[in-house]
């Protein structure tokens, strides 16, 4: 998976749901190792994700995985605090930070499965 991709698929996973349920500002940079290394951001401000391929100076956190660990968190498949626990995410900062993220993504997985099951008994 390439930097670009990675990038692209956090963005879609993230952007195209609801968070305004956190109003709270919460700024994130994601630093990828091995392949498809870089460094991006995910910021939370006014109900809104942004995920932008640009290193955050003015960050609370900086989660440390490879691109396969990192896409497994963000799809929901692995639980942020168990890859930490694990050795399979690295956190710089505020681990309080990290686990904001962690519940927003659980939001977020909870409201899709919600959806998919209503369409299903449709």
């Amino acid at each position: 998976m390439t930097y670009e991709e990675i990038v692209q698929t956090a963005r879609e996973i993230l952007t195209n749901n609801d968070v305004s349920e956190f109003q709270q500002h919460l700024a994130v940079q994601i630093n990828i190792v091995g392949e498809g290394e870089g460094a991006f951001y995910i910021e939370l401000k006014d109900g809104k994700v942004a995920v932008e391929p640009y290193e955050y100076y003015d960050r609370d956190v900086i989660l440390i995985a490879t691109a396969e660990n990192f896409m497994k968190i963000v799809s929901g498949k692995l639980n942020a605090v168990l890859a930490f626990t694990t050795g399979k995410l690295k956190i710089e900062g505020s681990i309080e930070k990290a686990l904001e993220l962690q519940k927003i993504i659980e939001a977020i997985k909870t409201k899709e499965s919600k959806a998919k099951k209503s369409k299903k008994s449709k």
